[in-house]
Formats: C-alpha cells, structure tokens, sequence
C-alpha cells in the first residue's frame, strides 16, 4: 500500500511540474533563486551595522526634540535595490554541479569570495562547465526572477530575521514551484527506501522526471 502511495504521490507531483512550469527548468531557476539569496545574504553581511541612511521624515527622540529618521543602511531599500541591480552579474561565478553521492545536480557557486583565501577553494572534479553558454542560462535565469520578485525580495530581506531560503526558494511564490516540487520529490524517495515499502526507481530516475 505504502509503495502505491508513494508512486502516485511521484506521478502528481512529476505532472504538476510539467504542467504548470513546462518552460523552466528545475535545477536552473532552483539554483539561480538559491543564489540570488547566497549573495544578497554575504554582501548585506559584509556592510558595518552601524552605517545609517536617512530615508525621510522624522523620529521624536528620547529628550523630545526632532531627528531625522535613520536605518540601518545593510538592508535598506536603496541598499537592496543596488545590491539586486548587480546580484545576477555574479552568476559567472556558478557551474553545474553534481552531488558525487545522490547524483542531484544545481548550480554552486565554485569561485571563492575571497581570492587570497585558497582554504576556501572547492573541490572542482564535480564541477561541469559548460563555458559561458551555461553561465549566460544562469545570469538570464537571475535576471528572470528579479525582475519578477523584486518587490517580495526587497521586503523580505528589510526585515531580517526570515529564512528568506525558505520562504522564496520553496514554493511560497508561484515561479519557485520547481525547488518545492523537487524537493518534495526526493524526500518521497529516501522515505519509500527506509520504510521498508521499497524503491519504485532509481534516484536518477526521479531526477529526470523533473529536469
């Protein structure tokens, strides 16, 4: 019974996919979100919190009197809205990659941040690249998304505290149905495996269905 479950469960999931996101591949726009995220999340990182910016009108201050109302500039709107004008310039930093174990296959960012930080160089060997054609998919992919979710990234990331991972990247928003799908997917499998109920296909197999 379980088993029968679980291959309906595939072949639901598998047809929803195609039929509602049948132009966009799964691992491309899944990773081009992922990395949206992964470097808005460092470069925000890498500004002081101290660092203000004025964004209009005013505050009442402790003692009564007047100030002119800061935030901090890390995640302000001006800041963001910079950040998402050159985040998908940062796709030429990302190849395919090929999980040695499950055989899964996303985009992973493969240059280090830090060029004099060699401890933080992978390990290239599962790594496919497809010179720039690939890294052009990437950058339309990011620039695809952006332009379609600026106004709930740049809310989300204002506001800190949110597993922005989570919430844009799984399915929340309709262009994303591929990451929650995908994952989905593959949990199905690893739970059909440990419970006894048997594996109906191969991993890769799985993987096919969606690609």
């Amino acid at each position: 019974m379980a088993s029968w479950i679980v291959q309906i469960t595939v072949m639901v999931l598998s047809a929803f996919i195609h039929g509602t996101q049948s132009r966009r591949d799964a691992a491309l726009y899944c990773s081009a979100c992922e990395a949206i995220v992964d470097e808005l999340t460092h470069s925000i990182s890498q500004v002081d919190p101290k660092k203000t910016i004025s964004v209009g009108g005013f505050s009442l201050s402790p003692d009564g009197t007047m100030q002119d109302k800061k935030v901090p500039f890390a995640r302000s709107e001006t800041h963001l809205s910079e950040l998402l004008d050159e985040v998908c310039s940062s796709m030429s930093d990302y190849a395919l990659y090929q999980d040695p174990d499950t055989q899964n296959k996303r985009y992973k960012r493969f240059a280090p941040r830090d060029s004099g930080d060699s401890s933080n160089f992978p390990d290239l060997k599962n790594f496919q690249f497809d010179g720039p054609e690939a890294s052009n998919s990437l950058k339309f992919a990011c620039e695809t998304l952006v332009e379609e979710l600026e106004e709930d990234i740049i809310p989300l990331f204002s506001r800190g505290g949110v597993n922005v991972h989570e919430v844009l990247c799984s399915g929340r928003f309709h262009s994303f149905i591929y990451c929650h799908a995908y994952h989905h997917i593959k949990v199905h499998h690893v739970q059909a495996c440990q419970s006894g109920a048997g594996c109906l296909m191969t991993y890769a197999e799985l993987q096919r269905m969606i690609a």
